[in-house]
């Protein structure tokens, strides 16, 4: 419809998580007809165990509890894309689910040069907090330690990363 809302949001934010399930772009033109829009493929993949098991990205190491977990993103994912959005859910909805999947998700066994310095003993609800006050400072006398980011270069992903010259301080109010 052309027109910015909450709704088409949350739209997009289904696909990034189908996105991150399956490894497939968002739009694909290598792809057939049927295959190219990821939402529409992966909707038609969800209803069928075998299907969506192999529709999984294959770098990610599928055990029973792994499965369970991506199925309960997979669920949310289909919800986030539903074809008429008074029928998706809010963020809250999104937060509340994905939170509810930290602690199982936590790493029990942390290396160090695996972190990327996030310190994984804070409480999602504190690292919440902490960002929100980041969001709403709009000055800051001294920069934030954000952790690092990997540079995933042969991601199919269509997530792009930050442009060069984008602003290390832009946040979605700036764009209102």
């Amino acid at each position: 419809m052309g027109r910015i809302t909450t709704k088409a949001d949350i739209f997009s934010f289904g696909v990034i998580l189908m996105e991150l399930i399956t490894g497939r772009k968002a739009i694909d033109t290598t792809q057939s007809e049927e295959s190219r829009h990821l939402a529409t493929w992966f909707r038609r993949m969800h209803l069928n165990k075998d299907a969506f098991q192999k529709a999984i990205d294959p770098n990610i190491i599928l055990d029973e509890e792994t499965f369970k977990s991506i199925k309960i993103v997979a669920d949310l994912a289909c919800h986030c894309t539903m074809r008429e959005p008074h029928q998706r859910p809010d963020m809250a909805y999104a937060v509340n689910v994905l939170s509810s999947l930290a602690e199982i998700w936590k790493p029990t066994d942390v290396d160090s040069d695996d972190d990327y310095g996030i310190d994984l003993e804070t409480p999602l609800a504190e690292v919440l907090k902490k960002w929100q006050e980041y969001a709403e400072s709009s000055q800051m006398d001294e920069p934030i330690s954000l952790p690092y980011i990997p540079n995933f270069e042969n991601s199919q992903s269509s997530i792009a990363t930050r442009p060069r010259g984008f602003a290390e301080t832009f946040t979605s109010a700036n764009a209102r």
